[in-house]
């Protein structure tokens, strides 16, 4: 899984790793992306990183972001 392999070797705790992951998953859902290995996939695991960096906490709310700050 892309994020998982992104966040490998980050400060974070547990929580917020499990906060970016949901919010990377129902971006993958709403954008309707199932397969793992597609470029953009990647590219959305480093805009859902970027936007917590914000200081956004809320995975919705970090999901919302990333697809309005990708474009998509």
């Amino acid at each position: 899984m892309t994020i998982h392999r992104i966040l490998q070797n980050t400060p974070l705790g547990p929580e917020d790793i499990e906060r970016l992951v949901d919010a990377y998953h129902q971006t993958l859902r709403a954008l309707d992306l199932a397969n793992r290995d597609d470029p953009m996939t990647r590219m959305i695991a480093k805009k859902i990183i970027e936007v917590r960096q914000t200081g956004i906490r809320d995975p919705a709310q970090i999901s919302q972001l990333a697809i309005k700050e990708l474009g998509l």
